[in-house]
Formats: structure tokens, C-alpha cells, sequence
């Protein structure tokens, strides 16, 4: 197969040191860095000032912002900030979703040194959500607050939490806010050149909530230097982000680091063009993704697995939009877990079919704490699951726990100075060496051979021991067994902590039930149709016979009929599952399913 071949290979160095660990490091040397986000849009203001940068749907064309027009905004917003009294110590919070008044005033309060705390926007929509919202706005202090629809937050900026707080909405309807449109008005007593002379590459741009999977969320304090850095490592790796402005249409949330500085940052950087998809990967929204695909399509695709299984099925269907995709893509990057093998060739065979040639198929790892990307596979690879070498600049401490696993630690210039107002956390996150303790564990692909990169192994947070004393390595069993049972799984639950067996709770997906014909009746919070608990038994009886050993054999599962809460943590905004919140919380559950019970589908 003819493959894409505007990349960098992969150039790494591993040392192994008297303690044992290894140190792996990229041999390509980090290219100049600018100093801030600010100066990538004076760049592409100057160089392409009518090249469009941001855009979102407006009515049934797209309201455009060129980079010229940007920046204008964005200065004029900047000294309306000012004017308020806005500074490095007054974070602003933004409420709302992606749209092009965020990325502004975004970029204003980066343009001025004015943190920006972006928020899930399910915080304030979901009633049940507000103590996450109550919990960012005690942690930052915020002086401002920005929401799209006054009336549509109506009730969260109710909260007394939000008492003498300036609100800022695009669409005020009246309320006793400020209209989006007075901040573009700017303040002609400010001098904005001064102010943005005084941001440095220390300055703090944003202070993001950590996804509160494992503890309360912290906030990263992210600088112009993390994120500046960060896309040079990525221009350094993937050259052809220089060569042709990249254009992408997406969705992915800028309260997470993936979307909001990743994706995001990686247009600015490169003067391309930032389509705001307002559809998801969900039932009831992905078909305005498809009709924003069906009049821009981008250079870059990015997703989560799931985002790309359904794009797939709709390409599949409609030869006019396939074509429009593959005409000038580049690269399909996928995030948050593994790509089905599946879905990762079906896009093969269509890019070829269309182009004669597959773009660069890839994925990357990395946290909110390293803004985001830490390693990425770089070159062409025909399989899913593999996220590469360490980017330039960057040096990866590898502790073995096992012949080939290793628990990562990082250290590089996209590393986050701290969390916001916790040096205790801010400690913890760190060993003596100044490496930053992912939690992260990885293994290399052929261990003779480091330039074939590395795969992703887990949260060593999320191990844990049987009875026996086996250690039970959760989060790869969790990908195998989720992918077992599928489609009836949207998401799986690894039991078995101080147990004899290893278990497994399944939250199911009620449209592949509904298709595959399976009842759901319920009983006290399980699932217990007999045809379903049949059919897991066999799923899981056939697996039993490929493996061995009480650390990989899963023995009992439970259907769980009510899906994950973000209301009660069991799931964080960014789609993640807290699997001790969701044992704890169904903590009856869980006796339930190393019980007897005759609804529980066991070996």
C-alpha cells in the first residue's frame, strides 16, 4: 500500500542507567519556539491576512473570522480586560462550549496575561453537575464568567457561588449581564502594545481542570512556553503541517487539553483554518457533523474511536461526502483509547480507493499536565494502539515493572510548572529528579528495536492484587474485554480487588441491544435477560479457552441497567469512568456479582 510520505522517522536514543531505568530521548533536535501564542496570530495577520482562522456555523453558511479581523478583535478584547482591572491573579471562566467569542476572548486573555479557566460546559447543564462548577469557581476566583446564552445557563449562574462576578454572554436576552459586544468595543485608554510586552513565556495562559477520575480536580497551570513548545515538537514530527496551512472541522471539547490546545493551537501555529464542528459523536448531533462535512472538510481529522466508527458507517453510505474527506487529508488522528482494527482499515481501503495513497494514521499520549503530547508515532504503522517515541526536547524516564512494561515518568518543556494554589499536589507530581509522574504505564513494541515505539499499557493506579496476591492489570484486560463483547458494551468496569476471580461489570449499549434483539428487563439496577446473560457466558467461555492464568480470566459479569453519573463522579465530563466511584457508589452491585445470583453471567 502506498502510504503518505511527508513525515519525520523515528530517531530515539535509550540508556539504560545503574539503577535499572532507562532514559529514552528523540535525536531531533526542537526548532525555534516563539515566545507567545500571541505571536503566531501577528504572524499569520501579516503573512495571510484574509486567510480564514476560526469559523462556526451560522445559519446555513458559517460566520468566518480571517486572521487580520482576529486579531483586531482580540487586541480590542484585551483592552476591555484590562479596563476592568483583569490581571494574572483574576482568572476569567468560560461556561460554554466551543464557537468562535470563546476563541477570542480566549486568545485576548492570553494576549494580555489573564488566565483562562475553561469548564465542561455539562457543569452548568446538568443540575445534578453543579457541584463541579461550584467547585472550579471556589478554586480559581474567578473576576469574570463567559457563557454563549444567558437564558440557556440561566440556572447555574443563579448559584450564589457566582455573587459579584461580571457575566459575559454572546446572547444576553436581556439579563442583567455584559453583552459579549462591549468587550469588541475595546478601551482606547490601554495602551495593548505595553500589555503584551509584559507577557512572558512564563506567563500562565490557562489554568485546566484535571478530569477528577481519580481525586477532586486540580487546575494545571498551563504557560505560553508548554504550549508554544508543544507545537514545534509537532512541527518538528510532522512536516507537513508546514507545507499546506492544515484545515480541520471539529468537535472536540477546549475545556480538555486535547481540543482546546492541541487542536486548536495547532491551526494558529501554522496560520490554518479552525472550523467549529457543533455536532458529536452521539446519537441526535452527528448528523450536523455530517452536514459540516458535507461543506468543509479538513486537511487533519481528529476523533475518538467512537467518533471515527460512526464516520466510517456514514462514508461508507455516501460516496459524495467520502470523496470530499479523503480529497485533502493528511492525517487521521485518533485519541482517548485504541482505534478498532476494523475501523482503522476500513479508512485504509477507502483512502486508497479515493487516493490512491493513506494518510498518516496516528495517535499520540500525553496529559493536561504536558500540554498535551509527550510522544507520538510519527511515521506510518499498520496497526492501531501505538503511540510512538518521545517528541524533540523531551526525555522519558522508564522504570521496568516487568520484563517489557514500564512505568513512565516525563521531563521536557511542555511539562506544567504546577497545580493552581496545591503545592502539596504539586510535590507529589514530581520525583526527585524533577520528572513528572505520569502514572502511565508503556511497553515497547520489540523491545531489541525502540524506533518501532511503544503502546500504551495502563493506569498503574488501576492494578490491583486478587486474593491470591496475582496482580490484575486492569486497564489492558478492560480493552480486550470491551472489545469481546461488543457491540453490546458501551463500557466496562474490571472487579475483583481482594476477590478469588476476576469480574467485570457492563454498562451495555441499548441500541446494539435493541438491534441484536435483546430484552433489557430489570432487576434492582442489573440487567437479567436470559438471552443476554447466555450469550456473555459463551463470550466469555470461548475466551477462557485462549487464555491462562487467574490474572487474565475474567469468571463473572453483571449488566448494569443505569448508565454512569457525572452528578454522583462516576463518570467525568470528559467521558472518562472513575472505576472505584462506580464500585463504591454500587457497592451492593458488586456482592451481587460474587454472589450466586442467577443474574450474573459466570464461569
Amino acid at each position: 500500500m502506498k502510504r503518505t510520505s511527508r513525515f519525520q522517522p523515528h530517531d530515539v536514543t535509550r540508556t539504560q542507567r545503574e539503577d535499572g531505568t532507562f532514559l529514552l530521548t528523540s535525536n531531533i533536535p526542537l526548532g525555534p519556539v516563539v515566545e507567545k501564542t500571541g505571536d503566531w496570530l501577528h504572524q499569520w495577520a501579516d503573512e495571510a491576512p484574509d486567510r480564514v482562522f476560526i469559523a462556526e456555523r451560522s445559519g446555513a453558511g458559517w460566520r468566518e473570522e480571517t486572521y487580520a479581523a482576529a486579531l483586531q478583535q482580540v487586541r480590542a478584547i484585551g483592552q476591555a480586560l484590562l479596563a476592568r482591572g483583569l490581571g494574572p491573579d483574576t482568572p476569567i471562566l468560560v461556561m460554554s462550549g466551543n464557537g468562535v467569542d470563546h476563541g477570542l476572548l480566549a486568545l485576548a486573555s492570553q494576549y494580555v496575561g489573564v488566565p483562562l479557566v475553561p469548564v465542561a460546559e455539562q457543569y452548568s447543564l446538568i443540575h445534578g453537575a453543579h457541584g463541579r462548577l461550584r467547585h472550579a469557581v471556589e478554586l480559581v476566583r474567578p473576576k469574570m464568567a463567559y457563557v454563549i446564552d444567558a437564558d440557556q445557563y440561566a440556572e447555574a449562574l443563579a448559584l450564589d457561588c457566582f455573587d459579584g462576578i461580571e457575566i459575559v454572554a454572546t446572547r444576553p436576552h436581556g439579563h442583567a449581564v455584559t453583552p459579549f459586544a462591549d468587550l469588541m468595543k475595546g478601551d482606547a485608554g490601554i495602551d495593548i502594545d505595553a500589555a503584551y510586552a509584559k507577557v512572558t513565556p512564563d506567563s500562565v495562559v490557562k489554568i485546566l481542570m484535571t478530569s477528577g477520575s481519580t481525586s477532586a480536580p486540580k487546575g494545571v497551570l498551563t504557560t505560553h512556553k508548554m504550549m508554544c513548545t508543544n507545537q514545534t515538537q509537532f512541527a518538528d514530527s510532522l512536516p507537513f503541517l508546514r507545507e499546506t496551512p492544515p484545515r480541520v472541522v471539529d468537535w472536540l471539547p477546549w475545556n480538555h487539553v486535547f481540543g482546546g490546545s492541541h487542536n486548536f493551537n495547532m491551526m494558529l501555529a501554522n496560520g490554518g483554518s479552525f472550523y467549529v464542528d457543533d455536532g458529536k459523536p452521539v446519537k441526535g448531533l452527528f448528523d450536523r457533523t455530517l452536514e459540516n462535512l458535507s461543506m468543509v472538510t479538513g486537511t487533519l481529522s481528529f476523533n475518538v474511536p467512537v467518533g471515527f466508527g460512526m464516520l466510517l458507517g456514514a462514508l461508507q453510505k455516501d460516496e459524495t461526502l467520502r470523496r470530499r474527506y479523503f480529497q485533502d487529508l493528511d492525517m487521521i488522528f485518533y485519541a482517548g483509547a485504541s482505534l478498532p482494527q476494523e475501523v482503522w482499515s476500513g479508512f485504509e481501503q477507502m483512502a486508497m480507493e479515493i487516493k490512491g495513497e493513506i494518510p498518516l494514521m496516528t495517535s499520540s499520549w500525553g496529559l493536561t499536565e504536558t500540554a498535551p503530547a509527550t510522544m507520538i508515532q510519527q511515521e506510518p504503522t499498520e496497526r492501531s494502539g501505538v503511540i510512538g517515541v518521545p517528541l524533540a526536547g523531551v526525555t522519558l524516564k522508564l522504570i521496568p515493572d516487568s520484563e517489557n512494561r514500564c512505568e513512565v515518568r516525563a521531563k521536557g518543556p511542555n511539562i506544567m510548572p504546577g497545580y493552581y494554589e496545591n503545592p502539596e499536589k504539586t510535590a507529589e507530581a514530581f520525583d526527585d529528579e524533577g520528572f513528572f509522574i505520569t502514572g502511565d504505564a508503556m511497553a515497547f513494541n520489540d523491545f531489541d528495536a525502540p524506533n518501532k515505539g511503544m503502546r500504551f499499557d495502563g493506569r498503574i493506579s488501576e492494578d490491583f492484587k486478587l486474593l491470591t496476591g496475582t496482580w490484575v492489570r486492569a486497564a489492558a484486560l478492560r480493552v480486550e474485554i470491551l472489545s469481546l463483547m461488543a457491540p453490546l458494551a458501551a463500557e466496562i468496569v474490571i472487579t475483583g480487588q481482594d476477590k478469588n476471580e476476576i469480574g467485570c461489570f457492563i454498562f451495555p449499549s441499548r441500541d446494539a441491544l435493541a438491534a441484536e434483539g435483546y430484552s433489557d428487563e430489570e432487576d434492582n439496577g442489573a440487567l437479567v435477560c436470559k438471552q443476554l446473560l447466555a450469550e456473555i457466558h459463551h463470550r466469555l467461555n470461548e475466551r477462557a479457552g485462549r487464555v491462562s492464568g487467574s490474572s487474565t480470566r475474567v469468571s463473572r459479569a453483571l449488566v448494569l441497567a443505569e448508565p454512569p453519573s457525572l452528578a454522583d463522579g462516576e463518570m467525568t465530563a470528559k467521558g472518562n469512568l472513575n472505576y472505584r466511584k462506580v464500585q463504591t457508589r454500587r457497592a451492593d452491585l458488586l456482592e451481587r456479582l460474587y454472589s450466586d445470583d442467577a443474574g450474573v453471567a459466570r464461569l
